[in-house]
């Protein structure tokens, strides 16, 4: 993507909705769902991808804060049915649980 960060940043934003794991199965089973911990910011994770950013995504992903959904955690998701936060950066769809987001606050 080309765009300004700050611009892009606000363009994912926009395009970040709550959605639940249902709907999100789908993704999961195609190896395409990125989980984000909710000690980050969702936006910025997009961000980073979008744009590349090997250096920040490399280390949220040594860290285990960004990872590839796994058999387990989609079961957990599917037994506890969280609100997660979503949002599209293709090939990929990051969602992070929203609760672990307010907890935060």
């Amino acid at each position: 993507m080309t765009e300004q960060p700050s611009t892009l940043y606000a363009k994912l934003l926009g395009e970040t909705a709550a959605i639940r794991w249902q709907e999100l199965q789908p993704f999961f089973a195609r190896g395409a769902l990125l989980l984000v911990k909710g000690t980050l910011d969702l936006i910025e994770v997009a961000q980073a991808v979008a744009q590349n950013d090997q250096e920040k995504v490399a280390a949220w992903l040594a860290a285990g804060q960004l990872r590839k959904a796994d058999d387990r955690q989609a079961e957990d998701l599917l037994q506890r049915d969280p609100e997660l936060w979503a949002v599209v950066v293709a090939p990929w769809v990051l969602a992070q649980e929203r609760s672990e987001r307010a907890a935060l606050h």
